[in-house]
């Protein structure tokens, strides 16, 4: 009977999402301006701040089909997002949330039809189209046969595009980039094609020009009139400095839509017909969401620096380089009162943020740990913990850091140095520091062991009275 249950309760499961699909609109690629895939840029937050500020469509950041088929998929409610999580390290592999369902084009990097297809299936009810990376010239992307090795092998590349057409239920395109001889260019558009593809962006430089060169917009022109699916124009950002340029650029490619890459990365309102937000008020918008959908750290750093430029060499561009958590960033546009409130507020709602990040079979890795912590000495009461991350940058010196204080103070008071044993859990460690006779550990999984072992000698430090919690609290190295 339970098992008559479980099939129904999955049957029910499943035609509620066949439903949800079909009674989604089909995306379509007309007449659009679009936020183009960007490495480290095209994130949920940026996401939703360039549909704020009034791009049709965005493209995620482009993400490998090995790392995707790889992750599990996860409800978050406390954000009310969708996330893929790579289970060896807690680490989100992609957030989605239905604001941008409607408008969401996921790039991806492939080199094989079959495992193409088994991401395809496993994304396409979180997603309105799929995109195959044809044009990126990096040496990751080429080594593997992905990105622009596929424009020297289009019949793998058909072959890859016109499996995902016959078998999903969400629009399927490709980025490619032009090629040196205009109608080998023309050749290859077609053949693509032919395969059943809702549209194509192509970028209007060859795979060896860079951002400097200039792109060829007369080629787009040329290809836009022999084919019949929707050309979307990209490579245009040199010359675009406000909303009427990206149509002076649709114009010039005879494209039906175009995608923006750079211009948006530095200052994503360019989508608005009623003219660029100053810096300042963008940055704040972009913080808002990143601490809305606890956005990582390093990824938001990485934007805002986009958006100051040369600014980053100013008084508060240099407070801004120094900083290691949201908390910090915020602080700096006055946020931090929000960050913290949000982040508190996410936690009691059951946030599974970084800091409660265990790897797999860490349960039973962590009961070892502590089995070894408690069976030292008969008097040993087990061992102290703390959430606490190490952050190096609210250390203005070597002789500032945990491990250090600590040894100078075991020597001031006439006690052993102490000691540390670390633990190794797929990609992420864990200490022990052994102090005068009592053990301390973070409960937050370190991405190094020398990290790890900071983060113990902290919590002795606070055990010990050598820190208040106050500050530690505000800077983001305790979390409660």
């Amino acid at each position: 009977m339970l098992q008559l249950l479980s099939r129904s309760t999955k049957w029910h499961s499943f035609l509620n999402k066949f439903q949800n699909m079909k009674s989604r609109p089909k995306l379509d690629y007309r007449n659009k301006l679009m936020l183009a895939p960007m490495v480290r840029v095209g994130t949920l937050p940026m996401r939703l701040l360039a549909l704020e500020m009034g791009a049709d469509i965005v493209y995620t950041e482009e993400l490998i089909d090995l790392k995707l088929i790889k992750s599990i998929r996860r409800h978050n409610p406390a954000l009310g997002t969708v996330d893929f999580v790579d289970p060896s390290d807690g680490t989100v592999v992609f957030r989605t949330c239905a604001l941008e369902t409607s408008r969401l084009v996921l790039q991806m990097g492939t080199s094989d039809a079959t495992r193409a297809l088994a991401v395809g299936k496993l994304l396409q009810q979180d997603i309105s189209g799929l995109d195959i990376n044809m044009g990126c010239p990096k040496e990751f992307s080429i080594k593997g046969g992905m990105g622009a090795a596929l424009l020297a092998d289009p019949d793998k590349a058909a072959l890859i595009l016109r499996t995902l057409c016959s078998n999903l239920d969400i629009p399927v395109t490709c980025k490619i980039r032009i090629l040196p001889d205009l109608d080998d260019t023309i050749s290859l558009v077609e053949k693509l094609a032919d395969t059943g593809i809702a549209a194509i962006g192509i970028h209007a430089r060859t795979r060896d020009e860079r951002p400097q060169h200039r792109p060829h917009p007369d080629v787009l022109r040329a290809v836009a009139k022999a084919v019949s699916i929707p050309i979307i124009a990209n490579g245009g950002s040199r010359n675009m400095q406000k909303y009427e340029d990206i149509l002076k650029f649709q114009l010039e490619c005879g494209a039906d839509s175009v995608m923006v890459a750079r211009a948006a990365q530095i200052n994503v309102s360019i989508f608005r017909r009623d003219g660029l937000l100053p810096m300042d008020e963008l940055i704040e918008k972009y913080l808002r969401l990143c601490v809305d959908y606890d956005n990582a750290p390093h990824n938001a750093k990485y934007c805002v620096q986009n958006m100051l430029k040369e600014l980053q060499e100013t008084p508060r561009g240099k407070r801004f380089l120094q900083c290691q958590t949201l908390q910090q960033i915020c602080e700096i546009w006055h946020l931090g009162d929000y960050c913290r409130r949000k982040q508190k507020e996410l936690r009691t709602l059951g946030n599974s943020g970084r800091a409660e990040v265990e790897p797999p079979e860490a349960q039973a890795k962590r009961q070892k740990l502590e089995e070894a912590a408690t069976a030292i000495t008969d008097d040993f009461e087990g061992v102290i913990c703390r959430s606490m991350p190490f952050l190096r940058s609210t250390y203005a010196s070597d002789n500032h850091l945990p491990k250090t204080v600590l040894y100078v103070y075991a020597g001031r008071t006439g006690k052993s140095p102490p000691g540390y044993e670390t633990q190794q859990c797929d990609k992420l460690f864990r200490a022990i520091c052994s102090y005068d006779g009592q053990r301390y550990s973070s409960t937050f999984w370190e991405k190094n062991k020398k990290q790890a072992e900071q983060g113990a000698a902290l919590v002795a430090l606070l055990h010990l009275g050598q820190l208040q919690e106050e500050p530690l609290l505000e800077n983001g190295s305790l979390i409660n």
